[in-house]
């Protein structure tokens, strides 16, 4: 029998966290759910063991305070296989445009916190010689829109930086997934109309991120692949008729 795996999976109180936990531990992996509201992430980790009898451990998170990373990582009693980091933030645009603080928790939340805390366990998983990173970035990143370009030039940002990680990585035999959910029904969009043919469900984006990361060796994926063409004809629009669009 193969010893139990372990995943790290950051942004343990979200739809999508606990959808994926719940998918590794039915899988038979050990998982440690790291939040920043650890009693929120305690009823997940509760849920989810009782579904599948799996370890689960819970551990306070912030992602915005890199400084503790170190002392986070080190208070882990194993060094995970896997790191998923769900963490996201859509915030307000129209708020953003004019408060910069709300404008940096956007920023940060999507990309610096995450990069940096992917970047931090790069480094462990090369000391050890293995691992797999995984960040959940968006199709918001693809083109800038004027209706949510801070939080898309976020994810843009972490898209970018899980491209750059991933070629200095795989010649050291490390992945590096990058995932793209496009919609997904969760307390994040919650009351907005959402096209019911791009949108997945969160049990969806758990199980492909799952997938991608741990059965088919693929480093970038759309969950709905329609997303992919959509993406590639939204790219293609010449910036003197995009910007005319209202988007």
């Amino acid at each position: 029998m193969e010893p139990s795996k372990t995943l790290l999976l950051v942004g343990g109180t979200s739809d999508i966290g606990r959808a994926t936990a719940l998918h590794y531990a039915q899988a038979g992996w050990q998982v440690q759910l790291a939040a920043r509201n650890d009693e929120e992430a305690r009823r997940n980790a509760d849920d989810i063991r009782a579904r599948t009898g799996a370890e689960v451990t819970v551990h306070r998170l912030d992602i915005l305070e890199s400084g503790a990373f170190e002392s986070f990582a080190n208070s882990l009693s194993t060094l995970p296989d896997t790191v998923v980091c769900v963490v996201g933030e859509l915030g307000d645009q129209a708020k953003g445009q004019t408060d910069m603080a709300h404008a940096s928790l956007v920023l940060r939340t999507n990309f610096e916190g995450p990069a940096l805390l992917l970047g931090y366990f790069a480094e462990r998983f090369l000391a050890r010689g293995s691992g797999t990173l995984v960040g959940v970035s968006s199709v918001a990143g693809d083109r800038g829109r004027g209706s949510n370009y801070l939080y898309g030039a976020a994810k843009a940002g972490f898209t970018a930086f899980l491209s750059g990680l991933r070629n200095r990585l795989a010649p050291k035999g490390l992945r590096v997934v990058t995932v793209k959910p496009g919609f997904v029904r969760t307390q994040m969009t919650a009351g907005m109309k959402l096209p019911p043919i791009l949108t997945a469900e969160p049990s969806e984006v758990g199980r492909a991120i799952f997938t991608a990361a741990e059965r088919s060796g693929r480093d970038v994926i759309y969950v709905r692949p329609i997303w992919r063409p959509v993406m590639m004809a939204v790219g293609s629009i010449p910036e003197r008729f995009f910007k005319r669009l209202r988007l």
